[in-house]
């Protein structure tokens, strides 16, 4: 690699300057972060087999082209190792997609963050948690990649919290976002399968999200009993009524009940999508719509999502435990924002 880098140059006194200059300047989230030297940036773009002044993405709605050495630099901020770098590249490429619509989700009081779901052979290569503590903190790969794409939001983007960032409450996420599908001990076919790769290829997919909402269930030992429990929550769980997508995350216990009822993904699908419609009548008398209920809103159902495809089911999660969890998607409707896969790319050869 011979292009030189663009980035400018700051010398610094040592390590713990070099951390505090990175506060001053507002580059980080709230946590210390890496100093980018250019060894490491260099070993960023290596892995991922890409020239420092390579556009990665254009954000349409921000005129912003994102380069590979901007993504490498905030990748090693982040804390994230070389062999990363791909996955990151390939979320940044899915945030600039128009179906996922950047200025809507990054932007918007709705507080949504990145969720990210990685498939195929690199998660279990690079140890990405799939398992117990889905979410939580402990995992390198997971707690890094998602931070080093926010990282690149705020520092290339722009995407400035109180600024081009107005969520109300925001959640955690923000900070990482990050899951792997457990597909060795899933029973159900690997989610970027049923998206058109092969299960050989790596996958990243990223969509504007809110965060998980737990639901418990130790009672039943059919799928209805479970899917029951998961859908009484969805339905009233008091979102915008304009989510255009869903994800479900069905944990050990959980997944290993409806997997012995032989149900598969798409029957799964299915039972949310018939299950979680409210009456008109109700969501106006909670207030999440306007105008008087009529006769007719008695009766008049309205889906939380456009079709049962909607409902992203991903197996992941601890292996004991009556807990799942679902995703509610940004709300803007499918017009706004939708999910986006992207094959993590080797580009070395």
């Amino acid at each position: 690699m011979t292009t030189q880098l663009a980035s400018k140059r700051y010398a610094v006194e040592d390590l713990n300057h070099a951390i505090e200059f990175c506060y001053q300047q507002g580059w980080t989230d709230g946590l210390p972060v890496v100093p980018p030297t250019e060894r490491a940036v260099r070993a960023m773009l290596d892995a991922a087999g890409l020239e420092p002044d390579k556009q990665v993405a254009f954000i349409t709605n921000r005129q912003v082209a994102v380069t590979a050495e901007k993504v490498a630099v905030n990748a090693v901020m982040a804390g994230c190792l070389s062999e990363y770098m791909p996955i990151v590249v390939a979320a940044v490429e899915a945030l600039a997609e128009p179906k996922w619509g950047y200025h809507g989700p990054a932007t918007s009081t709705g507080g949504a963050a990145v969720l990210m779901i990685v498939n195929g052979p690199i998660a279990a290569r690079l140890s990405f948690n799939s398992g117990d503590n889905l979410f939580g903190p402990g995992w390198r790969a997971n707690a890094t990649t998602g931070r080093a794409v926010r990282l690149v939001m705020r520092n290339v983007i722009g995407t400035l919290p109180g600024a081009l960032d107005r969520g109300t409450v925001g959640h955690p996420g923000k900070y990482s976002y990050v899951i792997a599908e457990n597909e060795a001990d899933s029973p159900w076919t690997p989610f970027h399968v049923e998206r058109g790769f092969k299960a050989e290829q790596s996958v990243v997919t990223v969509m504007a999200a809110e965060g998980p909402h737990q639901f418990y269930n130790q009672l039943s030992s059919t799928a209805t009993g479970v899917l029951a429990s998961l859908c009484d929550d969805m339905k009233h769980h008091a979102s915008t009524n304009g989510q255009p997508q869903y994800v479900v995350v069905l944990a050990g216990e959980h997944m290993r009940t409806i997997a012995r009822d032989g149900w598969s993904k798409a029957d799964i699908q299915k039972f949310v999508f018939e299950n979680t419609q409210n009456s008109l009548a109700h969501i106006k008398r909670v207030g999440r719509l306007a105008g008087a209920v009529t006769p007719e809103d008695e009766t008049t159902m309205r889906p939380i999502v456009p079709s049962p495809e909607d409902v992203h089911v991903i197996a992941a999660g601890g292996r004991a435990g009556a807990f799942s969890c679902y995703i509610p998607a940004w709300a803007g409707g499918k017009k706004s924002s939708q999910s986006v896969s992207k094959l993590i790319q080797d580009r070395r050869a």
